[in-house]
């Protein structure tokens, strides 16, 4: 196999023409739906994710719905298992809005009417289902900056642009090729939306996994500061939780790689009940620039490796990378999925170790099974 492949993403749509195609396709699927239908946003656990999801929900209700009810994903859940399609259907909804998860060719809820709103590289289509995906656009926006650009010209979310800011803050950093970006930072100071993205985080990365916290919060306040500050709706939990990831990431950042045998893979083993295995990754990236890098951590969840990938190389494709070889994973969309240059997944010890394996690592980059 040539571990170098280049990517075969579609050819980049400017944002300008990309986005009043999406923005029909949105008021399409909302105007088709009743004022009382009962609407589940389904959003992922990060800043991105709760961002886009609450900008949904209280979006929503500014349109005039009035049963809007947002979730997020669980630790270790895939949102395209039958995991999450029983805690979902539970929830009866009449239609689904699913944000910041992907996209996936088998669905969430097939029989329920659902609208897409993603930017991660899309893993087929749903038999049923709107589709908007900011993949293949020019820049990629963030899912929250995809929602709030949806939801601007049907609802007054003026004040909610802190949101989408976090958000994308969250996913692209502060220079994040968004034109509103500067002004809403400007609004709403730069201070507390960096300290809103990293509060935010820390809760679902610390060992609690206390994300209904920063999503009760995104809920309510009125900007980025009461994310910071105020104690009473969880800002004091927030801070604690960061201080806990801290004290994980400094004896992880100790740990150095281990090689495959080609170099192209550096591989990071990790032991910490924190979900500190994407900053690991991230902080190695600019480190081997040449490579791509495996931060690995098997006490995230029990009986799991959840591992997170990232390289700086524009010519390779990490999810390609990661599924090509067959470790016979029952379960497809448990692992290599997400963005071209930041993939991941979770996989048991026997089949991680396959992995492992494939890409060329020796004995030392074996996980002991439990």
């Amino acid at each position: 196999m040539n571990r170098t492949m280049m990517m075969d993403a579609p050819t980049p749509l400017p944002v300008n023409d990309a986005l009043p195609i999406a923005r029909a396709k949105a008021e399409t699927f909302l105007r088709g739906l009743a004022a009382d239908a009962r609407i589940v946003v389904f959003c992922h656990f990060d800043a991105d994710g709760l961002s886009a999801g609450a900008l949904f929900g209280r979006g929503l209700a500014r349109m005039g719905f009035t049963n809007v009810t947002v979730v997020h994903s669980d630790r270790g859940e895939n949102a395209f298992s039958d995991v999450a399609r029983v805690r979902l259907a539970a929830l009866r909804p009449d239609a689904m809005i699913v944000t910041d998860l992907g996209v996936h060719h088998a669905g969430v809820l097939p029989d329920v009417p659902t609208m897409f709103v993603d930017h991660h590289r899309p893993e087929g289509e749903p038999g049923e289902g709107t589709i908007i995906s900011g993949y293949g656009w020019d820049p990629i926006p963030a899912s929250a900056w995809l929602a709030y650009e949806l939801l601007a010209p049907l609802a007054d979310v003026d004040d909610l642009s802190w949101l989408a800011a976090v958000g994308t803050i969250g996913d692209l950093g502060e220079k994040a090729p968004w034109d509103a970006l500067p002004a809403m930072r400007k609004r709403w100071t730069g201070k507390w939306l960096r300290e809103a993205v990293s509060l935010t985080n820390a809760a679902r990365r610390a060992r609690e996994f206390d994300v209904d916290t920063p999503l009760r919060m995104m809920m309510t306040a009125d900007g980025p500061r009461a994310i910071v500050e105020d104690d009473t709706l969880g800002a004091d939990r927030l801070r604690g939780y960061r201080a806990q990831v801290q004290e994980e990431l400094a004896i992880a950042r100790r740990i150095g790689p281990v090689f495959s045998a080609d170099k192209l893979w550096a591989l990071i083993p990790l032991d910490s009940g924190c979900q500190i295995h994407p900053l690991i990754a991230q902080q190695w990236r600019t480190r081997l620039a040449k490579n791509a890098v495996i931060a690995a951590n098997r006490g995230y969840l029990p009986g799991v490796v959840a591992f997170s990938s990232r390289t700086a190389r524009k010519d390779l494709v990490l999810p390609t990378l990661l599924r090509a070889p067959d470790i016979g994973a029952e379960d497809e969309a448990s692992f290599g999925r997400g963005h071209d240059q930041a993939s991941g997944g979770h996989l048991p010890p026997v089949l991680f170790n396959r992995l492992m394996d494939a890409l060329g690592f020796d004995h030392r980059a074996q996980v002991a099974e439990d």
